[in-house]
């Protein structure tokens, strides 16, 4: 993706608020003269910290990157081989023919997703060990050298069917690390990149015929076997909305390390799913830094990024680090930092213990859930739930019914908008938005959104309410971005509700400025 590599000048910092609806006049999609906003702007050690306030208030996110986020709560499913083996990581020689789920039903996948309120799903295509969930020509480790269905089976071909048939996303993780590859002396074999032509057609190739779209792309031995399956999986299942990457290398000695080709696998993705989200190594979304769920208190999309090499860029900070974005942050990055990327975050963790299915392990409470969706969708993140098949190819009963609990506990927590089709008034000199409520009726979880396609501007911001004496504060927020839910200590009862902009890095532009009473 090209990089813009204009300088942006200091703008004055405003407390202005736009707008509090979520029914907004559409962003402007280009700036002057026909270029899209700059999802990534360059930085260096010259900048100033005043500087790198300015330029990250200019970072805008792209299209898909708001529509991701828009998702909230996606899922994972963990299902291979390993899932017969008890193993989280196989070894990679393991017989194919291990593989047997006896009942797969990937549409009970689809109905329990839907009835969780899950709007995208990813499955592990391939997992570390380099078993494949569908018949590739690329290698022998895959469902055709199983016995399951006769060889002739395709989970990722059910897969797909059944969430479009259930209005849900398509996503796959197709693992970096192979083991079997690496028995196979391909991955990590010390070959130099060359141009590759993808697809690289075998003989009696089917597609032979078809002279199908190709492409010639630097890649290692290994680069090319991910972009003869990427090819295969982008071409052959429909649309795919999200590309799963992780960072993780093979169980190898230090010296055989793999160098992935990110530029080109980035680029074919591009080419060939252009809508589709990559993360969470991938230039779209972060990881968040832990496999608990949680996001930082204060989580910025906006974050200083440095380049890790062929084509991909790394965090210019600890990946772990308590702060991404402010503006001490981007002052502390200042000397590695290369640019300033809308980088947002994804908040993976496991229903259960493992990320494959194990009988002994149960899923997490409801109580579990409802803190993980606070501190992930309530923390400008989006939630990313793995839930793994069992042995006979569904998800288990305890499960299922743990997703339903879970999606009626939200809806309880956060049951009706009071806020809404109620009178408004925005003063954009005094950066506010007033509510009026009708009447006094009791709060407890307050939920707020900027419109990020602005941008993240707010650094700071309180909720007041008026009574006899005025205006008082009943919570206070460092940073919101595209969803921030705040729970307060006790319900307060209030007619007028008021949101006042503090400190912002340009306009802020509010797209929700909700009030709920909980249920629970």
């Amino acid at each position: 993706m090209t990089v813009s590599r204009r300088l942006f000048m200091a703008a004055a910092v405003t407390t202005a608020v736009a707008a509090s609806s979520t029914t907004l006049a559409p962003a402007a999609a280009t700036r002057p003269g026909g270029a899209a906003p700059p999802f990534r702007i360059p930085v260096g050690p010259g900048d100033s910290p005043e500087r790198l306030v300015a330029k990250a208030s200019q970072v805008r996110p792209t299209a898909r990157q708001i529509a991701w986020q828009k998702l909230e709560q996606t899922a994972f499913l963990h299902f291979g081989v390993n899932t017969f083996t008890g193993l989280e990581w196989g070894t990679g020689d393991e017989d194919p023919d291990l593989f047997r789920p006896s009942g797969l039903d990937t549409d009970q996948w689809a109905r329990a997703l839907r009835d969780g309120g899950f709007r995208l799903a990813v499955l592990t295509v391939k997992h570390h060990d380099g078993f494949v969930l569908y018949p590739s020509r690329y290698t022998k480790h895959s469902v055709a050298s199983s016995s399951w269905r006769g060889g002739k089976g395709d989970v990722l071909r059910s897969f797909a069917d059944s969430l479009r048939r259930y209005g849900i996303k398509v996503g796959v993780y197709i693992s970096p690390a192979d083991e079997n590859q690496y028995l196979d002396g391909v991955y990590a074999n010390g070959s130099k990149r060359a141009p590759r032509i993808i697809p690289t057609l075998l003989p009696d190739d089917d597609r032979a015929a078809e002279r199908p779209r190709s492409f010639t792309l630097d890649a290692t031995d290994y680069g090319a076997h991910m972009l003869n399956q990427l090819y295969e999986v982008l071409t052959e299942y429909g649309p795919v909305d999200e590309v799963w990457f992780d960072g993780a290398q093979g169980r190898i000695p230090p010296d055989k390390v793999e160098t992935y080709d990110w530029d080109s696998w980035y680029t074919l993705i591009r080419a060939l799913a252009p809508d589709a989200t990559m993360a969470v190594r991938g230039p779209d979304v972060r990881w968040v830094g832990n496999e608990g769920g949680l996001a930082r208190e204060d989580e910025w999309s906006v974050v200083p990024v440095k380049d890790s090499g062929n084509g991909s860029i790394d965090y210019a900070l600890r990946y772990d680090a308590p702060d991404q974005g402010s503006r001490e942050a981007l002052a502390e990055a200042r000397s590695v930092a290369q640019y300033l990327q809308w980088w947002p975050a994804e908040c993976d963790v496991s229903i259960r213990p493992g990320w494959f299915y194990h009988e002994d392990q149960q899923p997490k409470s409801v109580e579990e859930l409802t803190d993980i969706w606070f501190r992930s969708v309530g923390r400008n993140s989006v939630l990313l739930l793995n839930i793994p098949p069992d042995r006979r190819g569904l998800l288990p009963d305890a499960d299922v019914a743990r997703l339903r609990e879970f999606r009626e506990r939200i809806r309880k927590e956060l049951p009706k908008d009071l806020a809404r089709g109620v009178r408004t008034r925005h003063d954009r000199a005094a950066g506010t938005v007033t509510v009026d409520l009708g009447r006094a009726r009791e709060v407890d979880r307050i939920r707020l959104a900027e419109d990020i396609r602005s941008g993240q501007q707010l650094e700071n911001a309180v909720v007041e309410v008026r009574d006899g004496d005025g205006w008082r504060t009943v919570t206070e927020v460092r940073t919101v971005g595209a969803s921030r839910v705040v729970t307060l200590a006790e319900p307060v009862t209030a007619r007028w509700w008021r949101l006042r902009v503090t400190r912002s890095r340009r306009t802020v532009r509010i797209a929700e400025f909700g009030l709920y009473r909980s249920e629970v």
